[in-house]
């Protein structure tokens, strides 16, 4: 399935931790560029992380330190792991490669 799909959302509190996971198929996904986007309620849909083929990786100033971008092409997967989620974090959150494939989008909550 060469849409990304994703999983792993849901509602927790406050200083919560949640991993997404993101599979795509029917790619050389070792090759491409991954990332995480989120759109929040009446906000514009911004970019969370992204890594790259080669495992560097990037992040948004408002979640460098809580998040972190990881992948493995065995499983061509990307997972998004979430520490201390803020209720600002709360969005749906969208998997993305190659500025075309986009996922349904998975919601997270962050509320107590």
């Amino acid at each position: 399935q060469v849409q990304p799909v994703e999983s792993g959302g849901g509602l927790v509190q406050p200083g919560g931790s949640l991993r997404l996971s993101c599979s795509a198929s029917g790619i050389i996904f070792s090759r491409v560029a991954m990332a995480w986007h989120r759109q929040a309620p009446g906000k514009q849909r911004e970019l969370v992380a992204r890594i790259f083929s080669a495992g560097s990786t990037w992040y948004a100033d408002s979640v460098k330190g809580r998040f972190t971008i990881s992948r493995d092409n065995a499983r061509n997967t990307v997972y998004l792991q979430m520490n201390g989620l803020k209720p600002e974090d709360t969005a749906v959150y969208y998997c993305e490669y190659s500025s075309t494939y986009w996922g349904q989008g998975i919601q997270v909550t962050v509320s107590s």
